[in-house]
């Protein structure tokens, strides 16, 4: 990645000041698109439109895809649909060019698919735009090289030649019968080496890994991860080839799913960037503070029926920060490792009673020493039979077991349901372990000055 100096930045915005059309393609010949996306973001906006005005072909749209989703927006806001199809649709792989219109509006998606200059080009997109976006449908291109299985060598290797020709990238040679299913690969190493096979079934590799159309992306993702691929072809419910992923895809999606989660644990209802408006950065954290606010208030009306017991012994309120952190903190932990564990595929949903039972046991060892530590401490401080160092010492046993438990099982519960199992490690566990643990905090202490006086 190249860097840029504020001497140079500051060069760039005098040339783009003053249209000074070929001292800037020149710069711009020598860059790779993913520095001027870079670049871009160091522009004003008017600026960056006229450089992209001086972009062309495959570089222009390579360029337009290298750019945040936010600045991608902004540039294509500023040109008609027509440019749009013509400067970077026709040059695009047919999974970019879907990705680049579904973040159009709906009558500019169709404005753009109509001026498409390739008819099959735009029907493929038009094909991709029904699958949702995080199955391996709306993940796959249909540029690929395909042979068929009853092919003779010299023939296969005339239609590779003429199927090459518009082709940037070549992973796999995928094999189809005379209905179009997927039979095999045939390694490029088995061209050079069997010039005179009689058919390409007698040299391919049988039963390749492949996926259906509707597979999520996380199995996709594992499936990538587990046979180390760099491609993988997509098939329909009755095993016919319709597109092939590449691995490049695969973790462009997989790195968005993760900021999105990461956003999400962070009690952040939507996308957001440092850039961003304030109005949209206010959008996206009021909701969760409102809620963080409303679980403290419920704090506040528990405390407020304990109000004498704060009288009777002052102690006990010198352990509620702690009783509420530490709640939060073991079903934050408990919650994160079953999201990191469904995400990966090391567990399964059929395992929730497994999970949970271990769960329990993680939890009575570490609220037993926890227990322990802050129960020799407050013999200490205060007295071994005071009615708080007993009560501090079993609630924090009982808040640990139940954050471990309520921290596991939420993640497993939403992902029953198909919801996002993220939510579950952001500020709703905080904020849920926080109360309940509050109630099982006075509700001990209670008891125990009852029974001890």
């Amino acid at each position: 990645m190249k860097e840029f100096d504020e001497e140079y930045l500051e060069k760039i915005r005098h040339l783009a000041d003053g249209h000074d059309d070929a001292a800037l393609k020149q710069v711009l010949e020598e860059l790779h698109p993913a520095d001027i996306a870079e670049l871009f973001q160091e522009l004003d906006l008017d600026q960056a439109e006229y450089i992209n005005q001086l972009l062309e072909g495959d570089k222009a749209a390579d360029v337009l895809m290298e750019l945040d989703e936010e600045d991608r927006r902004k540039l294509l806001s500023e040109m008609e649909p027509e440019d749009i199809a013509r400067k970077f649709v026709d040059h695009l792989d047919t999974d970019e060019a879907v990705d680049l219109i579904q973040e159009l509006d709906e009558e500019d998606r169709d404005e753009v698919l109509s001026h498409i200059d390739d008819v099959e080009q735009a029907g493929d997109i038009i094909d991709l735009l029904k699958y949702d976006e995080d199955t391996a449908g709306g993940l796959m291109g249909t540029e690929m090289l395909v042979v068929n299985e009853n092919w003779s060598m010299p023939e296969c290797i005339k239609q590779l030649r003429m199927q090459a020709e518009d082709m940037d990238e070549i992973y796999y040679v995928y094999v189809v019968d005379n209905d179009d299913r997927l039979r095999g690969t045939l390694p490029l190493k088995k061209l050079i080496t069997h010039p005179s096979v009689s058919k390409i079934k007698n040299v391919m590799e049988t039963d390749p890994v492949a996926v259906k159309t509707d597979t999520p992306l996380d199995d996709v993702a594992f499936d990538f991860e587990k046979y180390d691929l760099v491609a993988m072809p997509v098939i329909d419910s009755i095993g016919r080839l319709v597109g092939h992923i590449t691995v490049d895809d695969v973790m462009d999606r997989v790195r968005e799913s993760q900021e999105r989660d990461y956003q999400l644990a962070s009690g952040l209802s939507q996308d957001v960037e440092s850039d961003d408006t304030m109005w949209r950065q206010t959008k996206a954290r009021l909701p969760w503070l409102l809620m963080g606010i409303v679980g403290g208030i419920g704090n506040s009306l528990i405390l407020g029926n304990f109000e004498q017991g704060f009288v009777t012994n002052p102690a006990m309120a010198l352990f509620i920060p702690m009783i509420g952190g530490t709640g939060g903190n073991v079903g934050t932990q408990s919650s994160a490792i079953v999201v990191q564990s469904l995400a990966n595929g090391t567990l399964d949903l059929k395992d929730t009673g497994r999970q949970l039972l271990k769960e329990v046991g993680v939890g009575f060892i570490n609220g037993f020493i926890i227990s322990l530590l802050v129960f020799i401490y407050n013999a200490f401080q205060l007295n071994p039979l005071n009615p708080t160092t007993l009560a501090v010492s079993i609630s924090l046993m009982a808040v640990v077991l139940f954050a471990s438990v309520f921290g596991t099982f939420v993640p497993l519960t939403l992902e029953r349901f198909k919801i996002d199992p993220a939510l579950a490690t952001g500020p709703f566990i905080s904020i849920t372990n926080d109360i309940i643990g509050m109630l099982i905090y006075m509700g001990i202490c209670s008891w125990m000055m009852s029974l001890l006086g």
